[in-house]
């Protein structure tokens, strides 16, 4: 088997070994019918695996269907997979087949499996022992040839201990496992897929392709992704929008550092940025709201710290290893020298940054103060710390309020 070439063929971009192991599975459980449970986080792609299960297998030349379980109307999925017959409930004015008779001779893949009601559960039991069901309202017993590839972005095994999933159905289901990796997991193919978004947005809108510098792939490639290949994406068209320009002869292709990336980066609530850069570039060269968000970003930091060492009960903490980087894997000719880097934060600082960063949340205290007309409760609700640590902050024209 051509491992490239099965990539070409459905799109899928990575050289992580795991996702490698994942594809070579895939292609091992295509030719023996076995019902297959595919594992991973929303946006990793698990249909991909699906269809390319279907095509290897001896099924290749009948139906594929995708159905997404979680957005079957509950009152409906079992007309939906199983069909039913006219007059069976309000609105069946006729008789209608459903997915496991369409798909007949062919495969079925079912997505969000674990949002299937436990009574659908019991039904689609039955169907992958005996191929036996029934449409609702009917008393006849039909039967199928279906192939079934089930996928799912929780724990089920977790879900059958809350009695959410039955533990026969998952035993069933569960002989023939992929697991695919999170994009977290694969940093080292996150710049291959931002290549492959911003050169296929870049061609279909007639714009200048995005390349990233080293310390910008960096800062790439320390976020978390939680949406995965789908939140890559939809980033990678949304930066490639905003900063790219149209192509002219003279004018192919924009490269980005990390300073100029850090703006666009993504932010989850409640989080800290993903990381701090320490470019060349003194610190005027940031405007006046980035300042007031990096400076938020490490007011916010020291605050958890905090927090943790109150839990430790003042127990001291492992020094943290140092961090390690990977490279990205390069294609083509985007290789540039390193212009900055990205730093972690460090336990340690000189003098005047501490002083800066305590000025600033001196700063930041003020303008909450001042929000709420002195309303201390309120004010440490604003800035995520208690009321007793507030007062400990507060700066000293307040103090005496």
């Amino acid at each position: 088997m051509d491992l490239q070439a099965l990539k070409n063929k459905y799109d899928i971009i990575g050289n992580d070994p795991v996702l490698n192991e994942a594809l070579e599975t895939a292609v091992k459980f295509a030719p023996t019918g076995l019902s297959v449970l595919i594992q991973g986080e929303s946006g990793v792609g698990k249909e991909s695996f699906a269809r390319i299960i279907h095509q290897f297998s001896t099924r290749r030349q009948n139906a594929f269907f995708a159905v997404n379980c979680g957005a079957l109307p509950r009152e409906l999925v079992n007309s939906e997979l199983f069909g039913h017959v006219k007059g069976s409930f309000t609105g069946a004015v006729e008789t209608r087949k459903g997915y496991f008779e369409e798909a007949d001779g062919g495969t079925l893949f079912l997505d969000e499996i674990a949002e299937l009601p436990l009574e659908s559960q019991a039904l689609l039991l039955r169907v992958l022992q005996s191929g036996e069901y029934r449409k609702v309202g009917s008393n006849k017993v039909d039967h199928t040839d279906v192939r079934v590839v089930a996928a799912t972005n929780v724990h089920l095994y977790e879900a059958v201990k809350r009695g959410k999933f039955r533990e026969d159905l998952y035993f069933r289901l569960s002989a023939a496992q992929i697991r695919i990796p999170p994009l977290r997991d694969r940093k080292s193919d996150i710049y291959l897929l931002f290549r492959k978004f911003t050169s296929d947005f870049s061609e279909v809108n007639g714009m200048c392709k995005i390349s990233l510098r080293p310390d910008a792939i960096r800062l790439l490639e320390q976020y978390r992704w939680p949406g995965n290949i789908r939140q890559l994406q939809g980033f990678t068209q949304s930066l490639t929008a905003q900063v790219s320009v149209k192509v002219t002869p003279t004018h192919q292709r924009i490269e980005l550092g990390a300073q100029d990336l850090m703006p666009f980066m993504p932010r989850e609530e409640g989080e800290p940025i993903p990381a701090l850069y320490e470019g060349p570039q003194p610190s005027s060269a940031f405007n006046a709201d980035e300042r007031q968000a990096v400076f938020k970003a490490i007011f916010d930091l020291k605050q958890e710290v905090e927090a943790l060492k109150a839990r430790l009960d003042r127990r001291s903490l492992p020094a943290p290893p140092a961090p390690v980087e990977e490279e990205a894997e390069w294609q083509g000719q985007d290789e540039m020298p390193d212009q900055g880097s990205i730093v972690h934060m460090e336990p340690r600082e000189n003098p005047e940054e501490s002083l800066s960063v305590r000025r600033k949340e001196e700063d930041l205290i003020r303008q909450a103060l001042e929000k709420y007309h002195g309303n201390r409760k309120k004010a440490a609700e604003e800035l995520g710390m208690s009321e007793r640590t507030l007062y400990r902050k507060l700066p000293p024209e307040y103090r005496k309020k």
